[in-house]
């Protein structure tokens, strides 16, 4: 078996931490043959004290300090520390099933691949009715686009990015670390650097993992009031689009077409219908959607808040980081 250098950057994930460790712990993957590195952003909660009982009992489970917080930075730091012929880059917000690891590993030897992933699977730990509605929701095609690895594949494909992604160490040797400068996206910058170089990325739909979503729509506004923004700042960072698809960019032009008539509009008063046709449709569409997707386990109301509270948060963060590149550039 060859080795695997697990990395999971990790900042007061209490309530997620068990779960994912726990499940690391049942997989099939020989234990003697990986080594788990948890690269801490400073955690305020029981985090650390939670690690330190599964170090008593799982010596490879390793606690390395991220002083600058941010998840490129404990990425690259577990990447220098790590030992093993592979990196598997994970999150402290899923879990992964027995055989994770041992498929990941068995297709990167049948596929020769750069980069190997599979799909993620959204859930909620605690299922109320508003985080069952927040999951369907960040399941659906009108809440993620056409995300390849959220809505599955049939077949092996070659892809432009996947999560969670399996690399031969040896892929950062030659087409370098993680962008520190990045936030977000960071996983999608590299993928993106590993293609133009002439890499592979694969997605294995025979390779699955859960991904646990926020609960309640203040962490979903934040989650993705932050996404929305780093695409922007993703983009002026990079000097390219060629990281970032077009649905990264839907949500900031359904924004700026309620925001921008509605400004028009105090020069020319009839601009304002543009704002207003633009929302009726979009707000006839989340209706129409949550009432055909609603089920037992969710609430219509809360489908239709989700939407809206996922779409402008997303589209808000996208303005602001527009704003922001253009202080920078008045300073």
């Amino acid at each position: 078996m060859s080795d695997i250098s697990i990395i999971i950057p990790i900042l007061n994930e209490e309530k997620y931490i068990e779960k994912c460790l726990d499940s690391i712990l049942d997989s099939d993957y020989p234990k003697e043959s990986m080594e788990v590195l948890l690269i801490d952003g400073g955690s305020q909660d029981k985090t650390i004290e939670i690690i330190k009982t599964y170090q008593q009992k799982y010596p490879f489970f390793k606690l390395l300090h991220n002083q600058q917080k941010i998840v490129p930075v404990a990425m690259n730091i577990g990447i220098k520390e790590a030992k093993g012929e592979y990196i598997i880059r994970l999150d402290a917000h899923s879990s992964y099933p027995k055989e994770y690891f041992s498929k990941l590993i068995k297709y990167h030897h049948k596929l020769n691949a750069s980069n190997v992933g599979g799909i993620v699977n959204t859930d909620v730990k605690n299922k109320t009715i508003k985080a069952n509605s927040i999951k369907l929701v960040l399941s659906h095609p009108l809440g993620v686009g056409n995300s390849d690895f959220r809505v599955g594949v049939d077949e092996v494909k070659e892809v432009d990015t996947v999560p969670f992604g399996c690399y031969p160490k040896s892929v950062f040797e030659k087409y370098g670390l993680y962008d520190e400068r990045l936030v977000r996206n960071q996983d999608i910058e590299l993928n993106k650097r590993i293609i133009n170089g002439g890499g592979k990325i694969y997605l294995v739909p025979d390779i699955e993992c859960t991904y646990y979503a926020r609960e309640n729509f203040t962490d979903l506004a934040r989650n993705n009031f932050a996404n929305g923004k780093w695409n922007i700042l993703t983009a002026y960072y990079t000097k390219t689009l060629n990281s970032l698809s077009l649905r990264h960019f839907v949500p900031l032009i359904f924004v700026l077409s309620l925001i921008l008539p509605l400004i028009g509009s105090v020069f020319y008063p009839k601009l304002i219908y543009i704002s207003a046709l633009s929302l009726i449709s979009y707000i006839a569409l989340v209706i129409i959607i949550s009432i055909k997707i609603n089920n037992k386990s969710t609430s219509i109301i809360y489908l239709i808040v989700s939407f809206i509270v996922l779409h402008i948060s997303y589209g808000i963060g996208s303005v602001l980081g527009i704003w922001e590149i253009i202080k920078k550039g008045i300073k």
